[in-house]
C-alpha cells in the first residue's frame, strides 16, 4: 500500500429518504398525514445500500428484446435484470401504481405522490410503467364495462411479470402508445386504423413510434376509427392465451431512462376495445396523460431532491483549501440555490397532488387550479431539472463525473420529464389554451396566489405582473414559455411564503422574483439566512 486514503466522502446511504422537511410538511397540509408511517418505511428502504444497488444494476443491465424463440416463433418479449423486478415489486406492493383507486381515505393521491417522489430517487426509469398503470384507470373509467373487467387486476398490489392472460395473473400493468413516425406530438396525424367487428371489438393495423413500457399487459392506444381518432384498450395476451398481434420491432437506445424499455411497435389486425366514444380519443386519453404529467413534475422534483442532497452530503464531508466545502461562501451560495429550487418544486408538486385528490372528489375550484398550474408547472419544473442536475454534479467535482457517484445517471435522466407527455412547447401552449378558453382556471390560479398577498412585496409585484401578462393576448403564443415561467415562479413563491420557513421564502422571493435574478445557480443576493435553507437539504434531517 503506497498511501492512506483521506478526505473521501462516505456513502450517502443509511438514512430515511422520506425525512425531507419540505415533503413531510406538504404531505400533512395536503391531507395525507395518516400515510406518514408507510412513507417513512419506504424512505428507510430507499436509503439502503441494497436499494441503491438495485438502481445501479437495473441501469447497467438494460432490458433486452427477444423477438423470436430458437425455433423462429414470435416471442415479442422484453427481458429484465432481477434488480428491475425488485424495484417494480416494491413500487406495486407499496401502492405506487394504484393507491388512490383502492383507498377511500382523503389525500390518497397525495400519499401516493409522496411515495412516488421518494422511491423515484432510487431509480427513475421504473417509474414509467408504475405511472402509466396509475394513470390508466382515469381513462379506462370512460368505459365502465371495461373498467369492471380490468380495474381489479390493474389495482392489485401484486407484481406478476410475464405474458399471460389477465385471469391467470395476480396483477397487471398498463402502458400507452400515442405517437407515430409522421406526427409525434401531433397525434391527430396518426394513421393507425381501427376496423370495427360489430361485437364491440376492433382490429388495429399500423405502427407506433414510441410505445412506453412494451412489457406491460395492456395498453391504451390511439387509432383512427370510422368516427375519428379514438382511444382503445389493447391487451398483449388474449383470453384464450394466444398472443395479440402487437409486434415489437426494436427497443429505443435512449440517452437516459435506460432501465426502462421503450419500443417501436406494429399492429397487424391486433384485437382492441373502444374506450369512451369514437372520435373522442384525445379527450379520453388526456385523462391518463394529465396524471402522467403530474408524475413528470413529481419525478423532476424527486431528481432535484436527490441531486441537492448528494451535493450537500459531499460538501459536508469533503475539505478543500483548508475548510469543509459546506463552510466556504461560494459553495454555500450554490448549495442554497439548489436547495431553493428543490424545495419550491416539491411544494408545487405536492400542492398539485392535493388538487388532484380534491378534484377527484368533486371540488371544481381545485380542478380549475390544477388545469393551469399543472400545465405551467410541468413546463417549468421539468425544464429546470437538467440545469439543476448539472450543477449538483459539479458540486462533486471530478468525482461527480464518474458513474460510481450516481450523478451521471441523474444527469442523463433529467431531460426526460420535459419531453415525456408533451415537450416544453406543448406544455406552455396547453397553458395558453386554458388561459384563453377557461376563465375559471385563470381566476383559480390568481386566487391561490392571493392567499399569500401582503406577506412579501416582491411576491405581490410578481402577482400583479402575472395578472397583466395573462390578460395580454398580444403575441401570446410567442411568449408562452415566459408566461408559464412567471406563473410557476409566482405560485411557488406564494406556497413558500405561506408554508416554508421565513428564511426559505425570503431567499426564494429575492432570487426568483426580485430584481437580482441570475442565470446560473450560485448567484443569490447578500443578506440571506442560508443556514436554514441548506439545513433542510441535509440527507435524513
Amino acid at each position: 500500500m503506497t498511501h492512506e486514503v483521506l478526505n473521501q466522502v462516505p456513502p450517502a446511504t443509511g438514512h430515511d429518504l422520506a425525512a425531507d422537511p419540505a415533503l413531510l410538511e406538504a404531505v400533512g397540509r395536503e391531507g395525507a398525514a395518516s400515510a406518514l408511517g408507510d412513507l417513512h418505511a419506504l424512505g428507510v428502504l430507499a436509503g439502503t445500500e441494497e436499494a441503491a444497488e438495485w438502481g445501479r444494476l437495473a441501469n447497467e443491465h438494460p432490458p433486452v428484446l427477444r423477438t423470436h424463440d430458437r425455433y423462429g416463433n414470435r416471442l415479442d418479449e422484453v427481458e429484465f435484470h432481477p434488480a428491475w423486478h425488485h424495484l417494480m415489486r416494491t413500487a406495486v406492493e407499496r401502492g405506487l401504481a394504484a393507491l388512490p383507486w383502492v383507498s377511500e381515505e382523503p389525500g390518497a393521491h397525495v400519499a401516493r405522490a409522496a411515495k412516488f417522489f421518494v422511491w423515484s430517487q432510487v431509480e427513475a426509469g421504473h417509474g414509467c410503467p408504475v405511472s402509466m398503470t396509475y394513470a390508466s384507470i382515469a381513462a379506462l373509467r370512460h368505459s365502465p364495462e371495461l373498467a369492471a373487467v380490468w380495474e381489479p387486476a390493474l389495482t392489485a398490489a401484486a407484481y406478476d411479470p410475464g405474458l399471460r392472460p389477465r385471469d391467470a395473473k395476480r396483477g397487471v400493468l398498463a402502458g400507452m402508445a400515442m405517437t407515430e413516425k409522421q406526427g409525434g406530438s401531433d397525434v391527430r396525424a396518426n394513421t393507425t386504423a381501427a376496423e370495427p367487428l360489430g361485437d364491440g371489438s376492433y382490429l388495429l393495423t399500423g405502427h407506433k413510434w414510441f410505445n412506453s413500457a412494451p412489457m406491460c399487459d395492456v395498453f391504451l392506444v390511439l387509432a383512427q376509427a370510422p368516427g375519428g381518432l379514438s382511444c382503445f384498450l389493447l391487451p398483449r395476451v388474449l383470453p384464450d392465451g394466444s398472443r395479440n398481434t402487437m409486434r415489437l420491432m426494436r427497443l429505443k437506445d435512449k440517452l437516459g431512462n435506460r432501465s426502462n424499455a421503450s419500443a417501436e411497435v406494429e399492429y397487424d389486425r391486433a384485437v382492441a376495445f373502444l374506450v369512451g366514444e369514437e372520435g373522442r380519443g384525445v379527450r379520453t386519453i388526456l385523462e391518463m396523460v394529465n396524471l402522467t404529467r403530474l408524475d413528470c413534475l413529481i419525478g423532476s422534483a424527486a431528481g432535484m431532491r436527490a441531486g441537492v442532497t448528494r451535493a450537500v452530503h459531499h460538501a459536508r464531508h469533503r475539505a478543500a483549501f483548508g475548510a469543509k466545502l459546506i463552510d466556504q461562501p461560494l459553495m454555500r451560495n450554490v448549495l442554497a440555490d439548489l436547495a431553493l429550487e428543490s424545495e419550491a418544486a416539491t411544494a408545487l408538486a405536492m400542492r398539485l397532488a392535493g388538487a388532484t385528490d380534491r378534484a377527484g372528489r368533486g371540488d371544481t375550484a381545485e380542478a380549475a387550479l390544477r388545469r393551469t398550474a399543472l400545465a405551467a408547472g410541468k413546463y417549468y419544473v421539468c425544464k429546470r431539472a437538467p440545469g439543476h442536475a448539472a450543477e449538483a454534479l459539479e458540486c462533486l467535482g471530478g468525482n461527480g463525473y464518474v458513474e460510481e457517484s450516481q450523478m451521471p445517471r441523474l444527469f442523463r435522466e433529467s431531460p426526460l420529464n420535459g419531453i415525456w407527455e408533451g415537450s416544453g412547447n406543448v406544455s406552455a401552449l396547453d397553458l395558453l389554451r386554458a388561459v384563453t378558453r377557461e376563465a375559471d382556471s385563470v381566476e383559480a390560479l390568481h386566487d391561490e396566489i392571493a392567499l399569500a398577498a401582503g406577506a412579501d412585496r416582491r411576491l405581490d409585484e410578481a402577482a400583479e405582473r402575472l395578472r397583466k401578462t395573462l390578460s395580454d393576448p398580444e403575441e401570446a403564443e410567442f411568449r408562452a414559455r415566459g408566461i408559464a415561467e412567471l406563473a410557476t415562479l409566482t405560485l411557488q413563491g406564494a406556497l413558500l411564503v405561506r408554508f416554508a420557513p421565513a428564511a426559505v421564502a425570503d431567499a426564494f422571493c429575492a432570487s426568483r422574483l426580485g430584481e437580482q435574478r441570475g442565470g446560473a445557480y450560485g448567484m443569490l443576493p447578500r443578506g440571506l439566512n442560508l443556514d436554514v435553507v441548506i439545513g433542510r437539504a441535509v440527507p435524513g434531517q
